[in-house]
């Protein structure tokens, strides 16, 4: 069965510098499990081919079933000197929200 991440977690994201920084925090412990399977770092790296450059990192959370990750060299130098319409990486944890992933 095909399920969107938002289906099972919500999110929030951010700048560091030129790198977008991506929360996603699972709704139950099933979810945490989903999301720690699939949202590996190359996953998410295929998944944001032409927006992030650089090095995706992951870090894991379990006690708040969260994953948070840096995508480097993803906003266009940062926001004060971005050209990008989301120079902030606002909109980041939303797009992988929508990704979909096959789940039992």
């Amino acid at each position: 069965m095909k399920i969107k991440i938002k289906d099972i977690a919500h999110g929030r994201s951010g700048d560091k510098g030129d790198a977008a920084n991506v929360g996603i925090i699972a709704y139950d412990d099933k979810g945490y499990e989903i999301i720690k399977k699939h949202l590996t770092e190359e996953n998410v790296k295929k998944y944001f081919e032409g927006v992030c450059f650089g090095e995706v990192k992951r870090w894991e959370m379990p006690n708040i079933r969260a994953l948070n990750f840096l995508l480097n060299n993803t906003l266009g130098g940062g926001g004060t000197v971005s050209l990008k319409h989301d120079a902030q990486g606002k909109t980041l944890a939303a797009a992988l929200l929508r990704m979909e992933i096959d789940v039992d």
